[in-house]
């Protein structure tokens, strides 16, 4: 019996699945709307505030039916999730060739696009993590959302290519294709399956013939186990919502900062390549935080990760407000980066520590729409607050009060008991 566990463990290949739908869902979904946006609006003269409220109309689509999410994922797994829901994707990337209409935009990209990432992305590849890890559970979330890092370097580049050699409009079809290959065909038929438990495995390939008593003191909790807690008494137990508080004021400055870095950059007086390229170094340096993340949790307590991570924000933040030199600007940027790509780790690795595996999606579900409608305020907030008063100062010192929230929540963010 321990032969079947020890050898050919399929968890690695199930996170490689997820790893490539995370890739290329979030190239294609997030990262690839800033390089259309200028072509579209020249096109058809619509508006900027008109074509970015597409990506608004995206991003509630996206996570507010987190509790919906979650139950499909409980009832169907997570494959058949990430199939249907990147299929969708895929179907709305193709639709986008065709939009000529602002309406046709909206529904194209902000709801079938949208609602497809919802089910196929965020919740349903970091539940295959979570289902088939728990002693690397951190290192298997770090690999997935750092799959999306490299998504955010790769895809801008590959689709400016496509639109000055066969136009924008064609170039939504060559990603539809590829959205269609690599999520739907190769990392959700071939690659991704739900559990461990659906293979006749454990997770982690942990042997079988180790006894009861010590797969209990592992953690090692089956779907369903006696350790995992249900859904109702998570939501009643408020370090949930400690939880929530703390990555919602994380993703509030990543919202802020992701739309308003650059002209904020400019406005003090550097050069927009400068002010362009802080930008990717943020986005590059979030890859070194979700690794890291999840490496060192695999050795150290995840709320003191947290902890350090929230601190490091708050110092980037405090940089960003008040340095003026070239080099201060850039050490914000890789802080900032390195502990936002953290906090991303921290969300789910956080919900399956603390509460189990088998109503993790269901968890995450409550959660992850708070996180998002953070994330969608940060931008509104930010340009109100310069249309307002000429600067941004206001905005990012706002933000910078709201990581020290974050920062006391993930302090008092202790594991919680379970009642049975």
């Amino acid at each position: 019996m321990a032969d079947k566990t020890t050898k050919g463990f399929y968890g690695w290949t199930a996170l490689s699945g997820a790893m490539l739908v995370y890739f290329t869902t979030i190239g294609t979904f997030f990262y690839s709307y800033g390089v259309f946006l200028p072509f579209m609006c020249n096109q058809y003269d619509w508006s900027r505030v008109m074509v970015g409220a597409g990506l608004s109309i995206a991003l509630l689509a996206f996570g507010l039916p987190g509790p919906l999410i979650g139950a499909s994922i409980a009832r169907f797994g997570p494959r058949i999730n990430i199939i249907f829901g990147n299929l969708l994707v895929a179907i709305g990337l193709a639709c986008m060739s065709i939009a000529t209409e602002i309406w046709q935009l909206y529904l194209f990209y902000g709801v079938f696009i949208g609602l497809g990432a919802g089910f196929g992305l965020y919740m349903t590849c970091t539940t295959v993590a979570n289902n088939w890890f728990v002693k690397k559970r951190s290192l298997a979330m770090g690999l997935v959302t750092a799959a999306g890092g490299l998504g955010g370097l790769a895809f801008p580049l590959l689709i400016t290519a496509l639109i000055s050699s066969i136009g924008w409009q064609m170039s939504w079809l060559v990603l539809a294709s590829i959205q269609l290959v690599l999520t739907v065909v190769i990392g959700g038929i071939i690659l991704v399956r739900n559990s461990p438990e659906d293979m006749g495995q454990v997770p982690d390939n942990m042997p079988m013939s180790q006894s009861s008593l010590a797969v209990k003191a592992a953690g090692y909790a089956s779907v369903g186990g006696a350790s995992d807690w249900e859904t109702k008494q998570a939501m009643r137990n408020p370090v949930v919502w400690l939880i929530a508080i703390m990555c919602s004021a994380s993703f509030l400055a990543l919202g802020t900062v992701i739309s308003h870095q650059v002209a904020y950059l400019e406005d003090i007086g550097f050069s927009p390549i400068i002010a362009a390229t802080t930008l990717s170094v943020v986005a590059g340096m979030s890859i070194l935080g979700r690794l890291g993340f999840g490496l060192l949790g695999t050795k150290f307590d995840v709320r003191h990760l947290a902890i350090a991570s929230c601190v490091g924000q708050f110092i980037a933040l405090v940089i960003l407000l008040t340095a003026r030199s070239l080099f201060l600007i850039y050490v914000y940027a890789g802080l900032f980066g390195i502990c936002y790509g953290a906090l991303v780790v921290a969300l789910p690795t956080f919900i399956g520590t603390y509460y189990g595996r088998s109503h993790y999606a269901q968890i995450l579900g409550f959660i992850f729409p708070l996180t998002l409608i953070a994330e969608a305020a940060g931008p509104l907030m930010g340009g109100a607050i310069y249309d307002a008063t000429g600067t941004y100062t206001l905005a990012f010192a706002i933000i910078t009060g709201f990581s020290v929230v974050g920062l006391i929540c993930a302090i008092l963010a202790r594991k919680p008991k379970l009642n049975t």
